[in-house]
């Protein structure tokens, strides 16, 4: 839907001009509209609206832990509902880097671009990641935080305000991953704490877990 159909219309256009870097901007362009409007359309849905309040309080409570604050409804709730991390930002990232990707691949014949379109997008999801990652470490830096800007304003359509009930699940959600990642196992009573995993866990192998930092 988004790498192959853009493809394919621009193709229609491709006959009105020669120009490779011009047909690429074009296709990342239709793709880029294609994705906003997706992305507007499901939000009109009533159980999507539901679990975009979810996205939110899943934001709100990772940037309280990251804070430094304790997880309470209270506190998480002084919080926007946007994260530089966001799922949503790394597939706005992944638009942009793949009109840089097939701009430099210019316009071979269309079997060699729609198998182009299929191949790279592990490479351009990979480099959209480190994108994301390096942003979040360089927040406070004023030309990430403007480069960034789009991304966060997209999680207008991908966030609503959660009311105390959705915050109280994304609470226990981050500090079921956060003892996750310190080899404890939190139950379903969150007062109560299994022990370390035991030799032959993830964890005893020495896997590296998810760090809270990387949540959203």
């Amino acid at each position: 839907l988004f790498f192959l159909l853009p493809l394919l219309l621009v193709s229609i256009f491709d006959r009105m001009y020669d120009d490779a870097i011009l047909s690429n901007i074009v296709e990342g362009i239709i793709r880029l509209a294609m994705f906003l409007a997706y992305v507007w359309g499901i939000g009109r849905l009533p159980d999507i609206k539901r679990v975009f309040a979810y996205h939110g309080a899943e934001h709100m409570a990772v940037k309280t832990y990251e804070a430094g604050e304790p997880l309470e409804t209270s506190a998480v709730r002084q919080y926007t509902t946007a994260h530089p991390r966001c799922g949503t930002a790394f597939l706005l990232v992944v638009m942009f880097v793949a009109i840089v990707v097939f701009v430099f691949l210019g316009k071979p014949p269309m079997l060699l671009r729609i198998l182009s379109r299929i191949v790279l997008i592990p490479v351009i999801a990979g480099v959209s990641y480190e994108v994301i990652r390096f942003s979040g470490k360089h927040q406070g830096n004023q030309l990430v935080r403007a480069i960034m800007a789009p991304s966060l304003l997209l999680q207008v359509l991908t966030t609503r305000q959660p009311d105390d009930s959705q915050i109280e699940v994304a609470i226990c959600a981050v500090e079921t991953a956060i003892a996750a990642d310190e080899g404890r196992q939190v139950l379903e009573d969150s007062n109560i704490e299994e022990e370390p995993a035991v030799e032959g866990s993830e964890v005893s192998r020495g896997e590296e877990p998810l760090p809270p930092s990387a949540l959203p």
